[in-house]
């Protein structure tokens, strides 16, 4: 931490990558997945704290709302170009009728016009973090990765990132333009990546950047069955984890995170957090945790929690927990990395 005013430390992102404050802010749900924004300025001024307490990585994707996000973030963005580190995503697409229904696609074509999309809705001149969200297996890792790179070539994007990748894809990827991040799941409840990813990501370079770092908001406490507590719109209905039997059992695993958060009059949220952000430590890489919120009230909290240094004895209680989670992480999990690894 910066002993001269309240903002948190930076970090580099991969090797010549940007720098950015060591904990990130997830924009997704400022208008998508997680029920309605039903106080749009408090989620505006949110954005606006999140700079003053040093937060730099503004991370949505064309996909959250349809382009909707994008345009929500984009005068915020423009009003502090200089000081924010804007990330943005191509590659997933959801049927607007049936939102279990998804496509990807990785190929040139569609790059090219992910990026004009995403640069009209920002009204950006260049992205300074574009991430392949997900990946289309019929379609050459290199090949993708050449495309975007054309656009790092062309001006209209700074850096590289991956989303949801395998180690191998990672290397492939890499030996054909330096990538600066890979976002995947991590957390208390999804640690799958430590096995190779994390490894791989080490040995490049390259920073992890975890999403859903609080387990969608479900490591907090401010819910437990999803299907009973959350509003018909929100996605977490769908996921495996948080409902029916498997949200019982799991509630049950957070005793430790709640014991260790009373231990030391903080909350589970920010023991969930400090073993994120510590994992850099452990694993010897950068790594920045993007939580998101809409509230400034929790912004606070969230970043407040890179002050946190678990102890060994700490870190060895809340070490199980991921073992014993009932459940997976999606009701498909064909758009994510785990079925290739």
């Amino acid at each position: 931490m910066s002993s001269s005013n309240d903002t948190m430390q930076t970090v580099r992102l991969g090797t010549g990558g940007p720098e950015v404050g060591a904990q990130g802010l997830g924009c997704m749900g400022m208008s998508f997945a997680y029920g309605p924004t039903t106080d749009e300025a408090e989620a505006r001024a949110t954005l606006e704290r999140a700079l003053e307490l040093g937060v730099t990585l503004f991370d949505t994707a064309d996909v959250y709302g349809f382009g909707e996000n994008e345009k929500f973030i984009a005068p915020f963005v423009r009003a502090h170009r200089d000081d924010v580190v804007l990330a943005t995503k191509f590659a997933l697409g959801i049927d607007p009728e049936n939102p279990q229904v998804r496509t990807v696609r990785n190929d040139r074509p569609y790059i090219r016009q992910a990026v004009e999309g995403s640069l009209r809705r920002l009204g950006v001149d260049e992205i300074d973090l574009y991430y392949m969200h997900r990946r289309d297996v019929n379609v050459p890792i290199e090949e993708t990765v050449g495309a975007m790179a054309e656009l790092v070539a062309e001006g209209k994007v700074k850096h590289l990132g991956l989303s949801e990748v395998t180690a191998g894809e990672l290397r492939a990827a890499q030996a054909v333009h330096p990538i600066a991040a890979v976002q995947s799941e991590w957390s208390l409840f999804s640690r799958d990546i430590e096995a190779q990813v994390v490894p791989a990501a080490r040995e490049l370079g390259v920073a992890l950047v975890p999403y859903s770092p609080l387990g969608r908001g479900f490591l907090t406490g401010s819910f437990v069955r999803a299907e009973t507590e959350l509003s018909s719109d929100d996605f977490r209905r769908t996921q495996p984890r948080f409902t029916g039997d498997n949200a019982t059992a799991n509630a049950a695993l957070l005793e430790p995170l709640r014991r260790i958060a009373q231990e030391r009059g903080i909350s589970p949220g920010q023991v969930a957090l400090a073993w994120v952000q510590q994992q850099a430590q452990v694993h010897g890489l950068t790594v920045v945790p993007i939580p998101g919120t809409r509230r400034r009230s929790r912004l606070e909290e969230n970043a407040a929690a890179t002050a946190i240094t678990l102890t060994a004895e700490e870190l060895a209680a809340l070490e199980p927990i991921a073992g014993k989670v009932a459940g997976g992480r999606y009701a498909d999990m064909s758009f994510t990395s785990a079925g290739r690894e």
